[in-house]
């Protein structure tokens, strides 16, 4: 169970595509508290000019929240000229809370933010996937409890608007269950969506959590980093995609992105947990990477040598040269493989995340000149090819987004504002 830290990220963009206020109250409500909380406007004159709507129109919606304490005025804006300034508008933090668990094998990032996407408390938990979904959900349940008691002990929500899952495999994110994840052994088709929903009395979103990450990390950068391609090198191999428009690029079935399974040349007797040969998640992440430095020197973290992710990133921080090697090794061949994506999917920007690639720029570094010597010109002379700008956060910073984007929708809005009412 680890400490509560601060929040150092920077705080991502919400999405306003597709804002068509009506004359209604849910989405004009949602067009209005998102436009608030994405800062595009900050007082009652700027809503008219961004919604197109009547003044009496938009003053009677924004005095509803502001009645329910959704929405908050106070204090001035700065203008030039004279006159009186504006009021400022803000959506109240104490309006509601969205919860954000990011899971991988061996631990999972737990968080509560508020609905301008502050985060209130964070804490590292230990778990190990492979005990199933009960064992693994029941932690989960027993801690983001904790976290909410102590919220509501010092004035903030006791229950989450929403709550936001990333899983380390494949998802159904329409039904909000694993797809036979190979790291994840008895967790197929389980309801993961559905038992949390029934635990905390709130909608609950499951995504694969490599989805989350290059979410969190597209919303955190300037506007123009889009199409990006995330990459995390953990205990296995993912990807996610975001579109020009900033948006999760999910596919037709959930599986884009999915990367740690495309074959790799010379790999043909290594057997991969899906089932297959030769995948890239079998010869190049963390945990296979961790595997050959203990065949190879087993004395480093006991009689099986390194456990994993968290060990390898500790003796590539500490300098250790099979550590090194071996990761070098490894990133020759995750560029072959990002060489092909950079091809197929022309990003503009590339992250690479993970353990190994916070602990060390070997990664990154192999990476980066495998993949400007492979592929083509026209395909990499804008490209930028980076560590990420949020760390080991991006995945509770792309939940965050996930959950506080579906609080203000019109079908989320109306919820919010029975409950403060």
């Amino acid at each position: 169970m680890g400490a509560q830290t601060t929040d150092p990220r920077p705080i991502p963009r919400l999405s306003v595509a597709g804002l068509r206020p009506q004359n209604t109250g849910g989405p004009v409500h949602s067009s209005l508290a998102r436009l608030i909380a994405s800062g595009l406007a900050d007082s009652r004159a700027d809503l008219v000019k961004a919604t197109g709507l009547a003044r009496s129109t938009v003053a009677r919606h924004l005095d509803t929240m502001i009645d329910a304490g959704v929405v908050t005025e106070g204090g001035t804006v700065a203008r030039p000229g004279r006159g009186r300034p504006p009021l400022r508008l803000a959506l109240n933090p104490r309006a509601g809370v969205v919860a954000v668990a990011d899971v991988g094998a061996h631990s999972a990032r737990l968080a509560l933010a508020d609905l301008s996407q502050n985060l209130v408390a964070q804490e590292e938990v230990a778990l190990d996937v492979a005990q199933g979904p009960e064992a693994t959900l029941d932690v989960l349940t027993e801690r983001l409890r904790g976290m909410l008691a102590e919220s509501a002990a010092s004035g903030g929500a006791d229950r989450p608007s929403a709550l936001v899952v990333g899983l380390p495999g494949p998802v159904d994110a329409r039904a909000g269950t694993p797809v036979r994840p190979p790291i994840m052994p008895g967790w197929d088709g389980f309801p993961v969506g559905r038992t949390l929903t029934e635990r905390f009395g709130c909608r609950t979103f499951v995504d694969n959590d490599v989805n989350l990450m290059a979410l969190g990390e597209a919303r955190a950068l300037p506007e123009g980093e889009a199409p990006l391609l995330f990459i995390k090198i953990g205990t296995g191999i993912g990807g996610g995609l975001i579109s020009a428009s900033g948006e999760l690029h999910r596919g037709a079935e959930g599986a884009a992105g999915d990367i740690g399974h495309l074959r790799v040349p010379g790999a043909d007797d290594t057997v991969c947990s899906c089932g297959n040969i030769g995948c890239v998640e079998a010869v190049a992440s963390a945990a296979a990477m961790a595997a050959r430095l203990g065949r190879e020197d087993p004395g480093l973290a006991g009689q099986d040598g390194p456990r994993g992710a968290a060990d390898l990133a500790r003796l590539v921080r500490d300098g250790h040269p099979g550590a090194v090697r071996v990761v070098r090794e490894a990133a020759v061949t995750i560029g072959e493989v990002v060489a092909l994506l950079v091809h197929v999917y022309n990003p503009a920007r590339i992250v690479i995340g993970g353990a190994i690639a916070a602990a060390s720029d070997d990664l990154l570094a192999r990476i980066r000149g495998v993949v400007y010597r492979r592929a083509l010109p026209l395909a990499t002379r804008r490209l930028s090819l980076t560590g990420s700008v949020l760390g080991m956060s991006a995945g509770v910073v792309g939940g965050t987004v996930v959950g506080v984007e579906h609080v203000l929708s019109p079908e989320g809005i109306g919820d919010l504002l029975a409950h403060s009412a």
